[in-house]
């Protein structure tokens, strides 16, 4: 005869089995990889002891090709939810040491399930993915289960914030997960995402490569743009998971939390010297950031993908913005169809989760080339004008030197919404540049002058006093404000108190149509 003692006893049995997962020798071979097991990464992103588990005992149900001989504890997935800096989160883990984490009917169900819990109680869910793709054994129902994740995460996106970190294989229809996700984070060496793998390339185009230069970690951050950071080890990866998590809200009917004020002064004199006011010579817009933001608080977003245009989060007194800057340094900082996708897609990430938008300009147009045009640059670029236009947070535009042509109009003018929009006094604001436009609009004068080139100095000269300061726009409207480049944070930091109570709508409606 039993008694309860008997069954605690086989639940705690069970349970460590469950937690075993694969096994000692398969738990060292991931070691062996460089990789920790799918609890260990749990571990080392939720606060210590936050961490309740979901479903632990849930197994298959297939019987075929030996699979029923297999009990596979937990079906190759840990999922449950636990808590970052205090805030609630949900999570799963795949298991590689069972069935090498690949996904199957009740693996995709346990997945599926705290997706929904994520939602109704309006918190961030972060997958953390180490799979061998579908379970081939489990034929369509993988497939469904894949299905039934996909559904999930689109029609939760711009509900909860959505994060994915790759860390390991990600093959197949795997990868659209985390390409529907918010961000996507990945460790060098051991991450990689692709549709096909080397072995099916070379079978079907002849073509060699290595997973890692296929779809490594740095493929994916300053090629494909696929994903947003990278870290060396998987310590730092989840590190970074928890520190992106602290500038978000949990979820889009919050705002994001506002840390305790640092007492600094807000006046910046360097803020004169960083900018050049040569339009021609370069400079990096982060010693910019540097100067508005809180002390170290800038967390850059898709780093070396489109260098020309800087992303990411800071902090202005304590309160998380969204930054979207020119970066003089490459391209001049002109825009392009990377740069386009990039700006576009984290404007509209900061506006679903109320985020306020602060534009640093400098802006020298969109970058011409028959790679460009051909490529659909007209298409990309208008992502960033729907982008901007569409958003309701609070949207704030610093113009720091140049902002030229039909790029000045799309980041964030006040003709497609600008809440406020500022000026340095050394500013351009024109169709063109000087030196283009007076070439143009001068062309007879300085071709009949007995000293072309003095000639054309003049005009450059003149075109700039007449048309391209920004008083011009000022005495239209178009810049709220020129202000002295030393007092920017100032005038940012009464800018976001001011708008902090904004409420604007748009019309009503399903959706809009994103040229994408």
């Amino acid at each position: 005869m039993t008694d309860i003692f008997d069954s605690i006893h086989e639940l705690q049995d069970r349970r460590r089995e469950v937690e075993l997962g694969g096994g000692d020798e398969r738990i060292a071979r991931q070691h062996e990889k460089g990789k920790f097991t799918a609890r260990e990464r749990i571990d080392l992103l939720v606060d210590p002891g936050s961490f309740v588990e979901l479903n632990p005992f849930m197994e298959h149900r297939i019987a075929d090709f030996g699979l029923d001989k297999i009990k596979g504890s937990g079906d190759g997935v840990v999922t449950g939810y636990g808590k970052v800096n205090g805030r609630p989160i949900y999570l799963f883990s795949q298991d590689f040491t069972v069935f090498g984490g690949a996904l199957g009917e009740m693996h995709a169900k346990k997945i599926a399930s705290v997706m929904d819990l994520a939602a109704k109680n309006g918190a961030p869910f972060v997958g953390l993915n180490d799979s061998g793709g579908a379970r081939i054994q489990e034929g369509v129902l993988s497939l469904d289960g894949y299905g039934h994740i996909f559904y999930r995460n689109a029609i939760y996106s711009g509900v909860i914030p959505q994060i994915s970190v790759i860390l390991g294989p990600c093959a197949g229809g795997a990868v659209y997960s985390p390409a529907i996700t918010d961000f996507v984070l990945m460790a060098d060496k051991t991450s990689q995402m692709f549709i096909t793998g080397p072995k099916v390339i070379e079978t079907v185009t002849g073509e060699q490569i290595s997973a890692e230069n296929l779809g490594g970690s740095k493929v994916h951050n300053t090629v494909s743009g696929n994903a947003h950071f990278r870290g060396e080890t998987e310590e730092e990866v989840l590190q970074m998971v928890r520190e992106l998590l602290s500038y978000l809200p949990q979820n889009s009917q919050q705002k994001t939390p506002i840390l305790e004020d640092i007492n600094e002064s807000d006046y910046r004199p360097d803020l004169a010297d960083i900018v050049p006011f040569d339009g021609l010579r370069p400079y990096d817009v982060r010693k910019v950031i540097d100067q508005v933001a809180d002390q170290d608080s800038f967390m850059e977003v898709q780093r070396e993908f489109a260098r020309n245009i800087v992303v990411g989060f800071a902090r202005i007194k304590g309160e998380t913005v969204g930054l979207v800057c020119n970066q003089p340094k490459w391209m001049a900082g002109g825009l392009d169809i990377d740069s386009s996708d990039k700006a576009a897609r984290f404007i509209r990430f900061c506006d679903s989760f109320n985020i306020p938008l602060i534009t640093f300009e400098d802006v020298s147009g969109f970058f011409p080339g028959v790679q460009q045009e051909h490529g659909g640059i007209i298409r990309h670029g208008a992502k960033i004008l729907y982008a901007y236009s569409e958003a309701t947070v609070p949207k704030i535009t610093v113009i720091l030197r140049k902002a030229y042509g039909g790029a000045y109009v799309a980041l964030n003018s006040k003709s497609i919404g600008a809440d406020l929009v500022f000026s340095w006094p050394n500013a351009e604001i024109a169709v063109m540049g000087p030196q283009g436009a007076a070439n143009i609009i001068f062309a007879r004068d300085i071709a009949s002058s007995h000293d072309p080139e003095a000639a054309r100095a003049e005009k450059v000269e003149e075109y700039r006093k007449k048309f391209a300061n920004p008083y011009i726009a000022a005495a239209r409207g178009m810049v709220d404000d020129v202000i002295d480049p030393r007092e920017t944070r100032i005038k940012v930091i009464q800018a976001l108190e001011m708008l902090r109570t904004k409420q604007e709508e748009r019309p009503k409606k399903k959706h809009g149509n994103i040229p994408l």
